[in-house]
């Protein structure tokens, strides 16, 4: 888990197009002090809008939507509300689908099954600048990526590798911090870097293109 102090309650949008499941899962969040229910969608052009309009936190977005998927939804979420960080969930852990989801700029990534702690933990890791997808589903995901020939990221720096490479792992900023014996700020210096060199938008999709170029190794 990721503690962090703020000054004000992350606020979350929900898009949903299953009522019951949005209701459930708004209320579980609501019971949190630090966590607001700022509005709920259900479909991509209302949950867009909502997002233009109240720039949320976190957006916890359904894969399977009435007119468009996740990975779509989180493209255009993210051009609207760039600050967003989306949450991915699904009724089934299929890799293609988070992949589809990493690539679209998604955060995080959880089935609908978790339970509500590991739900409300995802919220808070996403709202403090973290990446959060489960340990075991991570390895799998990665490991789908086949060679490809070395173009993005032959000029990561051995630091850098070495940072992909502790966040291919699951690890936290501060937990690579820790590892490396820097601070947290060098680290996120380092990641702003690695995001750059290797166009990817979040963490996540950095780590994945750094396995697909062969910058780092496939996790085991």
């Amino acid at each position: 888990m990721v503690d962090i102090v703020r000054d004000r309650p992350i606020r979350v949008l929900i898009i949903d197009d299953h009522e019951m499941f949005a209701e459930s899962v708004a209320r579980q969040l609501s019971a949190e002090h630090d966590l607001d229910i700022i509005a709920s969608a259900g479909n991509v052009f209302s949950g867009v809008r909502e997002a233009e309009k109240t720039r949320p936190d976190v957006a916890i977005v359904d894969y399977l939507l009435p007119d468009g998927d996740g990975a779509g939804a989180t493209t255009a979420i993210l051009a609207v509300s760039p600050d967003t960080r989306v949450l991915m969930v699904t009724g089934a852990a299929d890799d293609r689908l988070v992949m589809s989801a990493i690539d679209a700029g998604c955060s995080g990534f959880l089935t609908k099954c978790a339970a509500t702690a590991e739900l409300v933990s995802a919220v808070r890791t996403l709202a403090a600048g973290e990446a959060y997808i489960p340990s075991a589903l991570l390895g799998t995901v990665l490991s789908r990526f086949g060679p490809a020939e070395r173009g993005l990221g032959t000029d990561v720096t051995k630091r850098e590798r070495e940072v992909l490479v502790l966040l291919a792992t699951g690890a936290s900023t501060t937990s690579v911090a820790d590892q490396l014996f820097v601070s947290v700020n060098t680290v996120r210096n380092h990641v702003q870097r690695i995001l750059l060199k290797l166009g990817a938008h979040s963490k996540l999709e950095g780590v994945a293109i750094a396995v697909r170029e062969g910058v780092i190794e496939r996790p085991l």
